[in-house]
């Protein structure tokens, strides 16, 4: 049986050191062998962050983050500022709205990057803002935001700056202490390399302010209990051990290569994908392209859902397609975690094929060869 190729934004492919990490017999999570082990993986965590904060680990996926975030930091009827552009961003207004928070959008069409003007001009209308909710990579259009411009804008302000790098982290550059970013959220299931179920949450001490004055309800995703059980290598509720064993493992493998050097793989496949796409005459979706997905705009005349479908019953290539408004109009390749450039270039083979099926002309070749000048540019970058 002809193995899947899986080039969707999260899940990401798993690596075998991972799936073998994942095997092993399963620990107590109260010990100090998994204490010790759970110390190492958030000191490896705080590098691939890019901080030198302690970093908050929750079994959930990275919505539960989100929502961590929204409810330690704001109390009802405080403001906050919400940049939009994506269904992604569209959940931080989301989660401030059930939590009582007063919201200030700012609007951003979709496959644009905000302009960092306007969430200047929005801090200085909304003074009292407490907080400004960003997205380092849209997932839903494949834009990537400019967050250094915005974090360097958030500092001169009382707000807070929070980033979800939940898709972004290890293949768009985050440097969270460096530019002065206050909390960024993230999940196990994209460039970590690891399935769904673990959250990470990074904050600095003007964070940790905010989570202290606090007044929404909150229990499981207390930041307080965190911190407390974090003195002790800790976590204040049953940990995922298994995931938390097989992250070990993959932050071996992050680590080995390095963090820069993971995000300019990321890049230089990116690079492969958008090149590949271009020579079949597709055009990309997203005016400021992310390292970790492609997002591609489906041609006239084809239905976007059937591609998708065609490559994967032909090819065992899945991609994703477009979602909410976006769906049947976009697709979406990534390339970020475990992905290999083979893959890319599988990927790029099974849309012509697919394209060629539902009656689009293209040059025979084209996609696959395109990509493969880009890739072998840096064959040691290149590798898996």
């Amino acid at each position: 049986m002809t193995q899947d190729i899986l080039l969707t934004p999260g899940p990401t492919p798993l690596p075998p050191e991972v799936r073998e990490a994942l095997a092993r017999p399963i620990i107590h999570h109260r010990t100090g062998q998994y204490r010790a082990l759970f110390k190492r993986t958030l000191q490896g965590m705080q590098t691939v962050m890019q901080t030198s904060k302690p970093v908050i680990c929750f079994t959930s996926s990275g919505t539960g983050a989100m929502e961590a975030a929204v409810v330690n930091l704001l109390s009802p009827g405080d403001e906050a500022i919400v940049i939009l552009g994506g269904k992604f961003a569209e959940r931080w207004e989301r989660l401030c709205t059930v939590y009582g928070i007063t919201t200030v959008t700012i609007p951003v069409a979709y496959g644009e990057a905000v302009k960092p003007q306007a969430v200047s001009d929005a801090l200085g209308a909304h003074p009292n803002a407490k907080a400004v909710f960003a997205t380092l990579c849209e997932t839903s259009t494949g834009v990537v935001n400019e967050i250094p411009a915005i974090a360097a804008m958030t500092r001169k302000s009382r707000a807070v700056l929070v980033v979800d790098a939940i898709s972004g982290l290890l293949a768009d550059e985050c440097q969270t202490d460096a530019w002065g970013i206050d909390v960024v959220v993230t999940g196990s299931q994209k460039g970590l390399m690891l399935p769904p179920g673990l959250a990470f949450m990074s904050l600095n001490d003007r964070a940790w302010a905010l989570v202290d004055q606090g007044k929404s309800p909150r229990f499981y995703t207390d930041l307080r209990l965190y911190r407390k059980a974090l003195a002790d290598d800790d976590t204040p509720f049953t940990s995922a051990v298994s995931t938390v064993v097989a992250l070990e493992a993959a932050l071996q493998l992050i680590l080995q290569r390095g963090v820069p050097q993971t995000i300019q793989r990321c890049a230089l496949m990116a690079e492969a994908a958008r090149a590949g796409v271009r020579a079949l005459g597709l055009k990309l979706f997203a005016s400021r392209p992310s390292n970790g997905v492609t997002a591609v705009a489906v041609p006239d005349g084809i239905d976007g859902k059937q591609l998708t479908k065609l490559m994967y019953d032909r090819s065992r290539v899945m991609v994703a397609g477009g979602q909410g408004e976006m769906a049947g109009k976009i697709f979406r390749i990534a390339h970020m975690g475990y992905i290999a450039p083979d893959d890319v270039v599988a990927g790029l083979d099974a849309l012509e094929q697919a394209l060629a099926e539902l009656g689009c002309r293209v040059a025979a070749g084209a996609g696959v060869k395109a990509g493969r000048a880009v890739l072998g540019q840096s064959a040691s970058l290149a590798a898996r």
